[in-house]
């Protein structure tokens, strides 16, 4: 198995896509990219921590690429959006990418810059590509939120 992190706003409803997917053996969604450690869903949603909502994706590689798993986050939200996602603003929200070895950078990058080239959206992509940092799950009420109830956020 193979893992992959993404922000894309809101994390329950980006769990939810992910989740449906041909491959994805787990997702747990929680907050990493910041510098307070063990954040509560309480603190993050403030916008001061420096965490981003996140998705940490486990899938097989036989099954489904990395490269698939990017296209798939890019289109799952508005990755031209600055720290927005529908009606969730902040920094919290932000488009991007936690590179988990040089090889997942390059192909983010890549495919950043081919979809940018293509012109896929009307504005050019705002996602960030940086490294992965220290994951901290989520609240067990966040996990598999729209499984349980059946709601997601603005975002997707």
């Amino acid at each position: 198995m193979a893992i992959a992190t993404f922000g894309a706003g809101c994390f329950w409803g980006v769990e939810a896509f992910f989740d449906r997917l041909n491959g994805v053996t787990n997702t747990t969604v929680g907050y990493t990219g910041g510098f307070v450690e063990n954040p509560s869903y309480e603190q993050v949603k403030t916008g001061e921590t420096g965490h981003a909502e996140s998705i940490r994706i486990e899938f097989d590689p036989e099954v489904l690429t990395y490269e698939a798993l990017v296209e798939y986050f890019l289109e799952a939200h508005d990755p031209t959006s600055v720290n927005r996602q529908g009606e969730d603003v902040g920094h919290q929200y932000r488009s991007v990418i936690f590179y988990a070895n040089e090889e997942q950078r390059q192909q983010s990058v890549a495919k950043i810059k081919e979809w940018n080239d293509r012109g896929i959206f009307k504005s050019p992509i705002v996602t960030e590509v940086v490294p992965a940092s220290t994951f901290y799950e989520a609240e067990e009420y966040h996990q598999q939120y729209v499984k349980k109830y059946g709601a997601a956020c603005s975002a997707v």
